[in-house]
């Protein structure tokens, strides 16, 4: 249940006309974060429990939903979810008897996290706020399915301004792919409330933060070198992607979590930035988009695993746009923190003592 005392509207850590020098802060820890894969490139039925995964039964007490198959002699098939290159997360967060749930992401189809949702069980009456972690359409077109079913219910939006920039890939030998961008005017007209942060924001009562523009110190996370945005009526170079914000939560005892969809910041830079921001060093998991698929990406792998041996995450689940390469790695020198992701997973990673005791 959702506790109405405590708002889901995003608070802005300073003012927008203020000077903010990057002073720490201070995010309330939680007893518990459950964060459900809605949207991701896999899935797989036949996974089993592990550590903080709990995977979707093939049938649990409910009745299974079904769709009609007519060749099948009963008539009818499981419903399962499916896969997708896009992301998105449901993300819960709990405090004594109060919870409070936030959307991370989207998804690449239209109804494709809408429908996700209701194959899993999930009501859309009981999330708060969306976050958009960057405007790439494989994270915001299912904001269109999930209009059509949230109804006019103005729910918050939280994005980053330069979500909306046309952008395209300028792909050496290619003509360029521009890429799709989501229009400002449809949300407003839906229903949405859209928040813009480039700052740090909260939600849900200090207990979540949006990174915002996340800060660039590594010098082996590049960003997205063939990217370009329309500005000024001529496309530039964009490799920054400066739209990019991941979601951070302090698990009490146990250090941040941080949700990332695809990690164009740097996975490491995002990490680092949590840290600073927060004044929490312990990283008890890092779930996420890591962007290090294909041949611009794959050279920082071993650079990206020496960050994260010396950052000591307990759990790494990379998702989406990982790539096989970089999660195979992962899996290979991080074996006992990795666990693979899977569209309907739940992770519950919770405090080491709860909130309020001794």
């Amino acid at each position: 249940m959702c506790d109405s005392a405590v708002s889901a509207a995003p608070t802005a850590i300073v003012p927008a006309d203020a000077d903010w020098s990057g002073e720490q802060i201070r995010l309330e820890p939680v007893d518990e974060v459950q964060v459900l894969t809605v949207c991701d490139n896999s899935v797989d039925m036949l996974l089993v429990d592990q550590g903080p995964a709990r995977r979707l039964p093939m049938s649990g007490d409910a009745p299974p939903r079904t769709l009609p198959a007519p060749t099948m002699i009963e008539g009818e098939v499981v419903d399962g979810p499916l896969a997708q290159h896009g992301f998105s997360v449901l993300v819960t967060v709990r405090r004594g008897e109060a919870s409070h749930t936030v959307l991370f992401d989207t998804g690449v189809t239209p109804d494709g996290c809408a429908d996700n949702l209701r194959r899993i069980g999930k009501d859309l009456a009981d999330i708060e706020a969306i976050v958009c972690s960057h405007g790439h359409f494989d994270h915001t077109t299912g904001l269109s399915g999930l209009a059509d079913r949230l109804g006019r219910r103005n729910l918050p939006v939280l994005l980053h301004p330069e979500f909306w920039t046309r952008r395209r890939l300028a792909i050496p030998g290619r003509d360029p792919l521009e890429i799709p961008t989501t229009s400002r005017r449809a949300l407003e007209d839906v229903g949405f409330d859209i928040v813009e942060q480039r700052r740090p924001s909260f939600l849900l009562d200090g207990a979540v933060l949006v990174t915002g523009e996340v800060d660039r110190t590594t010098d082996f996370e590049q960003g997205f070198l063939i990217q370009q945005a329309h500005r000024d009526g001529a496309w530039v170079p964009d490799p920054l992607v400066l739209d990019d914000q991941a979601l951070i939560v302090n698990v009490a005892g146990r250090g941040l979590v941080v949700l990332t969809g695809c990690g164009h910041a740097g996975i490491i830079n995002i990490c680092r930035y949590a840290q600073r921001l927060t004044g929490e060093n312990r990283l008890h998991a890092v779930l996420g988009g890591l962007h290090l698929s294909g041949p611009l990406f794959e050279p920082v792998i071993p650079a990206t695993l020496d960050a994260f041996e010396e950052l000591a995450p307990d759990v790494i689940v990379p998702t989406h746009c990982t790539g096989w390469r970089a999660t195979h790695a992962i899996a290979a020198r991080l074996p006992q923190q990795f666990i693979q992701s899977s569209v309907g997973t739940t992770f519950q990673l919770k405090a080491e003592v709860a909130v309020g005791t001794s």
